[in-house]
């Protein structure tokens, strides 16, 4: 029989059949959820639905790969869960059902009408393995669909139980065992007893204050450049400076291809001049026919509109030379990656930045977010100068993480230096930001406990 999810329609008998030799023949628990949270949806229609268990959080969630444990979905599902664990039969529910924080926030994550589906616990597991799914739809739950449903989440429970089987160590072993190794010998003081040494030595090590520091990639980049941006949309011509070049405030930077503005405004300047004929002759037939004396002002209207079309492309034209705004240094890619390349109005092209106006920037993982205040010591060291590094205060920390380009988030830092250096813009190492006093242990541990919390969803 091939391994194909069972289609809705068929005999429901045949269906749930099928669905119990699959969650049979489930290689692992990932298997096994994702058939429990997608492929029910051949017994009883549904938009959403949901795997949860105790202690764990969210396990699948239907049309969803990999879950989020942090996203405000996953955590408002994990909050209206834990209110229904204690229930021990399935029932249907809606926002009135929930306390009034997860009422509040229904229609934003779910449609209107729900069934929970509670999954008992197993006893060798002393309850961590109680959960249930959760089912939504748009349309109310019928008897019959319940019934079922109830029957397959039945067979689901008894495969996630096999799926989980108790194994020989348990952290109850575990502490027996170190309290074994630790327990001190009879007959002697404990402080002469290696054990309560080594415990009181170890204790005062991780008690030991440090400073919480977190490393985030950096580099070297103009404080306040000015930004040089396409003033319209064409296409780059060519450029007056090469990068990094010295420019003086009104030097020639690139201009544009102004052949087509050039033809606009030649045709502008011509219909201005047929207008103002046009405009003359009817003024002399006015003098002696009273007719063209109407068309006076209609002809007045053209010229003005003619008039106003060549200044605009006048201006265009002056724009397409672009000039320096400050003294600095101009700051761009390839000149020939941009010549021939067609902009759009607004899009940067090179930067003008004054020398030595230099400031660090750092991109700060999400995970690495420590308490920072602004002031606080943050050194870069260089990739290409790895024994010497640069000093600087912290200016701020961006309030929201933005993409970087590897598909990650971070926080943008920004930091003063707090002497000049000789370092050029551009290049990059690592940065290390200098936060608060904390507790050795905590120091060490912080990224561990933050990925198991990540993991587990506690």
């Amino acid at each position: 029989m091939p391994n194909s999810a069972p289609q809705p329609g068929s005999d429901p008998l045949a269906v749930l059949l099928e669905l119990a030799r699959r969650a049979r023949e489930a290689r692992d628990a990932a298997e096994l959820a994702f058939i429990v949270v997608n492929d029910t949806h051949a017994l009883a229609p549904y938009r959403q639905a949901a795997l949860w268990f105790a202690g764990r959080g969210v396990q699948a969630l239907s049309g969803v790969v990999q879950i989020e444990a942090n996203a405000p979905y996953a955590q408002w599902l994990d909050r209206v869960c834990r209110s229904l664990v204690s229930e021990a039969r399935p029932r249907t529910l809606g926002p009135a059902d929930l306390p009034e924080r997860e009422s509040a926030e229904w229609d934003e994550w779910l449609p209107t009408h729900a069934l929970w589906l509670p999954l008992a616990p197993d006893a060798r597991e002393g309850g961590q393995q109680a959960g249930g799914l959760l089912l939504a739809r748009d349309e109310p739950w019928q008897k019959q669909e319940v019934a079922l449903v109830s029957e397959w989440i039945d067979i689901c429970r008894h495969a996630w139980h096999a799926q989980h089987a108790p194994a020989p160590w348990s952290p109850r072993r575990a502490y027996a065992r170190l309290a074994a190794a630790l327990r001190l010998r009879e007959g002697r003081p404990w402080w002469k007893q290696r054990a309560a040494w080594c415990a009181a030595a170890a204790a005062a090590i991780l008690l030991v204050p440090v400073r919480l520091t977190v490393l985030a990639p950096g580099e070297l980049v103009p404080a306040n450049p000015a930004a040089i941006r396409a003033p319209l949309d064409g296409v780059v011509a060519s450029f007056a400076v090469r990068p990094n070049e010295e420019v003086k405030a009104g030097q020639p930077l690139f201009d544009f291809d102004d052949a087509p503005l050039a033809a606009k405004l030649a045709v502008a300047s011509q219909e201005l001049a047929t207008s103002l004929a046009e405009y003359r002759q009817a003024a002399q037939l006015a003098l002696s026919d009273a007719k063209w004396k109407a068309q006076l002002a209609a002809l007045t209207g053209k010229i003005e509109e003619r008039r106003a079309e060549a200044e605009f492309l006048q201006g265009q034209l002056a724009r397409a030379h672009v000039l320096a705004p400050a003294a600095g240094v101009a700051l761009f890619d390839d000149p020939v990656e941009w010549i021939g390349k067609p902009v759009v109005t607004g899009e940067r092209i090179m930067r003008i930045a004054a020398r030595g106006d230099i400031e660090i920037e750092a991109w700060l993982a999400v995970g690495d977010a420590i308490p920072l205040e602004p002031g606080a010591a943050v050194r870069l060291y260089l990739n290409a100068s790895p024994f010497s590094s640069v000093s600087a205060t912290l200016r701020y920390v961006a309030h929201d993480a933005v993409q970087r380009p590897d598909g990650s988030y971070a926080y943008r830092v920004r930091a003063a230096l707090a002497e000049p250096t000789d370092h050029r813009v551009g290049l990059k190492g690592t940065a290390k930001l200098a936060g608060g006093w904390v507790p050795a242990v905590y120091w060490v541990l912080r990224r561990p406990i933050a990925s198991v919390r990540q993991a587990l969803g506690w």
